[in-house]
Order: structure tokens, then sequence, then C-alpha cells
């Protein structure tokens, strides 16, 4: 699997105030550095990019995968995701202090040290890569560095503070479980883990700028150019509208291009339909109110998270109820 990609991390909790209660660096446990260092993994993260990684080796497989196979893809893709996310702290800790969603992560909270953070981050790139490559084959390993560093270099050095476009480019980095899956298993590339690597793509930007817009404020605080910030409610209404309509329209190729059964189709059509519904319905609010609580981005972050996990679960079964 991939590194963790610019996938929305809603698991951390805006502080109260000015983040009083926040333990310092005299008053942790072990189990305050323990869990800081879970934390640069951003575990939520991780298992939304197994859910596209697990089931695409049942589709690739047209039945259940080898468990030991399993069991290595998702241990290395798991440190590799990690490695990512660590890296991303610790490059974006100068930011991450500023906003309310990122100021309890352990490096604003100094609970570690950027400099064991980065260590702590190389080390888990380079367990990954070795698992990967000894427990898998050398194509996912691959495949999972390269997208570790697009991630780390690409989006959150280059793009993240520096274009509007920085999820739409740096969510490529995020689709590559699909591709890591379907080479798990079959030990190459075909069109099939393609189309559901695009389906990934076009997934994000609706997935994070619904997020954006809930925090755009934090955004805005601290300069980077998210598209929330710089345009209207109304166009991200609209953007997002758009990429959930190509987003929909590639996952109904999967069956065409994968001869899949009718399992599939029934239920990317019945998911995609409720996803356009809310997509539809956050840019007809967003159009005549700029106030969140009108607006209410986050459910459609929501329903996001739901539409690709169920996605990716119909992929699996497809081969399993379809035969």
């Amino acid at each position: 699997m991939s590194q963790a990609g610019p996938h929305a991390d809603a698991s951390a909790r805006p502080s109260d105030g000015d983040g009083a209660g926040v333990p310092g660096p005299e008053s942790t446990t072990w189990r305050d550095v323990v869990g800081a260092y879970v934390g640069l993994t951003k575990p939520r993260v991780i298992e939304l990019l197994l859910l596209t990684t697990v089931p695409v080796m049942f589709f690739a497989d047209r039945g259940i995968p080898d468990l030991m196979l399993v069991v290595w893809t998702v241990i290395g893709g798991t440190l590799s995701a990690g490695s990512a996310s660590a890296y991303n702290c610790v490059y974006d800790r100068d930011i991450d202090e500023q906003m309310r969603r990122t100021r309890r992560r352990a490096l604003p909270r100094h609970i570690v040290t950027a400099r064991s953070a980065l260590v702590f981050a190389t080390v888990l790139a380079v367990v990954s890569t070795a698992v990967l490559w000894w427990g898998v084959n050398g194509l996912s390993a691959a495949l999972s560095l390269g997208a570790n560093a697009f991630y780390v270099f690409v989006y959150t050095m280059l793009l993240k503070r520096r274009t509007t476009q920085n999820i739409v480019w740096g969510g490529l980095a995020g689709c590559f479980p699909a591709l890591i899956g379907w080479t798990a298993v079959t030990g190459e590339l075909a069109w099939t883990p393609v189309v559901l690597f695009l389906v990934v793509f076009f997934w994000t930007p609706p997935h994070t700028w619904a997020l954006a817009l809930r925090y755009r404020e934090d955004y805005r605080n601290v300069d980077v150019p998210m598209l929330p910030v710089v345009k209207p409610a109304a166009e991200v209404g609209r953007q997002v509208v758009l990429y959930s309509w190509v987003m929909v329209a590639t996952s109904l190729a999967l069956w065409p291009v994968a001869g899949t059964s009718l399992v599939y189709p029934v239920a990317a059509a019945v998911l995609g339909a409720v996803f356009l519904v809310e997509a539809h319905r956050m840019w007809r609010r967003a159009k005549t109110s700029d106030a969140l609580s009108e607006i209410n981005p986050m459910r459609l972050f929501h329903a996001s998270n739901l539409y690709l996990s169920l996605l990716f679960v119909a992929v699996a079964l497809d081969p399993l109820l379809g035969r």
C-alpha cells in the first residue's frame, strides 16, 4: 500500500481555547509518548487506505487471496502509510501549531521532537519497503515507496502551500493502494486497478474540500491556499459536484473494463446516486448562504468516507457473490 495520501484526517479534534490542558513535555508519561508516536501515523487515514487495498486483492484473486499475502501487504502498507504521515507531521509542524484541527498532534504538543519523528518516519519507510519486497513482491514495494516519496516531496513540500490544486494532484499518492493491492496478487499492472486508482483520484477533491470548507479559517490563518480559502463556497460546491459526477462515472466503468457481475455495478450505482444527492445538496446550500451551519460540509465529508468504504466492499464481494 502507499503512504497516507492527502486524504483529510478528521481524527484530530480542535483544542479548547488556546490549548489549555494539553500536556507539555514535563508532564508526559510513557503512554503519552507511545500514543504520540502512534498519532504521527494518522491511524484513521491508514484505515481508509487499507479499505482500498485489501478488497482489490480479493478482486484480483477472483476469490479469497492467500492469507499470509494479505497479512504482509497490510503490515507493509500500514508502515508505509504511517511513514508518510509522520514525514508530513514533521514538515507541517509550524502550521499544525496554529490550526485548531491539528494543534493537539504530537509535535505541536512537544511530546516528540522533530528529529525523533524524522527518524521514526525513516525507519518505518525502510521497514515497510523491506516487508513488501520480502513478503509480497518487488513491484508492490516499489509502488509503495514511490507513493511515499510523491506524498512527501510533491504534495507536502511542493504543492500544499502553493496552489489550490494541491490535493487534486497530491491526491495521486493516496490512489496507489488500488495498484498495490492488485500487484500484490498478480505481480503486474492492468487496466482494472487503474480504473479503481482513478475512482480514488476523483473522490479525493470532494472529500478533502468538504473538510477544508469546515476548517477554511484555519487554512486561511496559515496561508495554505486550499480551494475553500481562495474561492467562495458556491464555487467549491460546483467543483465538488463536477468531480463527484466524474467519480461516479469512473466507478461504473469498472463493470465493462473488468467484466464484473451485476453485484458491483448495482452497488456502485446506488452508492453513487446517494453521493451525488449529498454533493448537490451542499452546492445548493452554498449558493444561498456562506454560513457553515447552513452548508454543513461535514455531512458530505462523512458520506464520502462511507461511500468509498462500501464501494470497495462491493469490489471484494463481487467475485464471491457473482460467481
